[in-house]
């Protein structure tokens, strides 16, 4: 059994070093004018090297794990009043309520690297909520929904209804290949509309956000006031950051409001038959290209939302700050 799975395991091996050698194993330094490769540093390549082995004897003895893993006796189950408990809707709301009350007080207390690494994260919420809709409610494989990403939500909606026509017969792998392309394409495009993008160079000096009309700067503009005059509070560059993370939570929390009512509202329901058999939900009368559009549209609609923050945060936007490893990692 062991020398069956000996050639899966040194080819796992051999996989984990060539991928984490070429990844961690060497960088790219600057040398004048022009780029060097460098190698990294011994405790670099030991942990490449136990990598390697774990997954190594993981493969050969994967039997004998499964087997050792089944003969250990169960967790003892949740006693039934307890569960009972748990699955209260009032229990649930109460627990909701702890959670959205630490996340707003939480910034309060976290240095401001946290606080905009906590912001980034609500972002990617967003936008995997968003492209939720459209592939694990409606199984349609999108990766061009980062074409919305430089307007916002109603902009953004319209884009996705626009990509929605050209694509509706389309499914599995040859939508997620035409909305690749659709993507690339957007991308190229807003590189060389230099009128409108300033190309490759981006945009900068995007206005900082302001708490309606107060802003988070030591000295106002002409005209305006700031925010810890208003209040008579001491200046914090805290201030911005926090206040951009609450927006975020917020239109986070309100995203899943919306999406969860949705799910409960026919629209939802014909989304996951759609999922499930396309050919049935037709039988039933279900018109699947409004329903497949209605996907494209909103899921777009929160992209765009997450894009006026990711604007907001970053201060600049270019067309290589939407690539194909974006929709990637979503």
């Amino acid at each position: 059994m062991i020398r069956a799975n000996l050639k899966s395991a040194v080819i796992s091996a051999a996989v984990v070093v060539v991928l984490t050698g070429l990844l961690m194993g060497v960088r790219l330094g600057q040398s004048g004018t022009g780029l060097t490769v460098t190698g990294m540093g011994p405790d670099v390549w030991w942990k490449i090297a136990a990598a390697a082995t774990f997954i190594f004897f993981f493969n050969l003895f994967r039997d004998h794990l499964t087997r050792a893993w089944q003969a250990v006796p169960g967790l003892p189950k949740t006693p039934p009043k307890l569960s009972d408990i748990r699955d209260k809707p009032a229990i649930q709301r109460l627990f909701w309520c702890f959670l959205i009350a630490a996340a707003v007080v939480w910034p309060f207390f976290a240095n401001r690297g946290g606080i905009d690494l906590a912001t980034l994260v609500l972002i990617y919420i967003m936008l995997g909520l968003g492209l939720n809709i459209v592939v694990g409610l409606v199984g349609l494989l999108d990766l061009g929904f980062w074409t919305g990403l430089l307007v916002a939500g109603a902009m953004a909606a319209l884009f996705g209804f626009l990509l929605g026509f050209p694509v509706l017969r389309l499914r599995g792998d040859y939508l997620a290949i035409v909305t690749l392309g659709f993507g690339e394409i957007i991308r190229i495009l807003l590189n060389n509309m230099t009128w409108l993008t300033n190309g490759p160079n981006g945009i900068g000096g995007i206005p900082k956000p302001t708490f309606f009309g107060l802003e988070f700067s030591r000295r106002a503009s002409e005209g305006m006031q700031t925010f810890h005059e208003f209040f008579g509070i001491d200046f914090n560059s805290n201030h911005r950051v926090i206040f951009i993370y609450l927006l975020a939570l917020a239109l986070v929390l309100f995203t899943l409001f919306v999406i969860n009512r949705l799910l409960r509202m026919p629209i939802g329901r014909a989304w996951e038959a759609l999922r499930e058999d396309e050919i049935a939900c037709r039988s039933l009368g279900i018109n699947p290209t409004a329903i497949k559009l209605n996907a494209f549209t909103i899921g777009a609609t929160f992209a765009g939302f997450a894009g006026c923050f990711f604007a907001a945060r970053q201060g600049f936007i270019s067309p290589e700050s939407f690539t194909f490893i974006e929709s990637a990692i979503i």
